[in-house]
């Protein structure tokens, strides 16, 4: 291996700041910070804007898109193509789905 041409590789401690979560792990990172851990060692630190502990995705609160929406939007805006009536619908029971919809819509 070449000298000098490879990045310090050493254990660093990263902080979610969103969540107040701190963990050690192993990093060539770059970072002139440093904390003192719970081994009472010091250790450069690395600030990140997101981790597991703040991800919507690993605590659960994961917003769902109203994918409801978009089907419709899609087959308003091609309602008079194939692409927006199904193909065991007809115009006419297309038309008469698109009306109780809109009726529902406006109660």
């Amino acid at each position: 291996m070449k000298k000098g041409i490879h990045p310090q590789y050493r254990p660093v401690v990263f902080l979610d700041a969103a969540a107040n979560f701190t963990f050690l792990t192993r990093s060539t990172v770059a970072t002139t910070e440093t904390v003192k851990w719970t081994d009472g060692i010091e250790y450069p630190l690395y600030k990140v804007e997101i981790s597991s502990a703040s991800h919507p995705y690993f605590t659960g609160k994961m917003k769902f898109l109203d994918t409801t929406g978009r089907v419709e939007k899609f087959n308003t805006r091609y309602k008079n193509s194939a692409y927006g009536i199904k193909s065991s619908e007809t115009k006419a029971e297309a038309a008469a789905a698109e009306a109780a919809a809109e009726a529902a819509a406006t109660k």
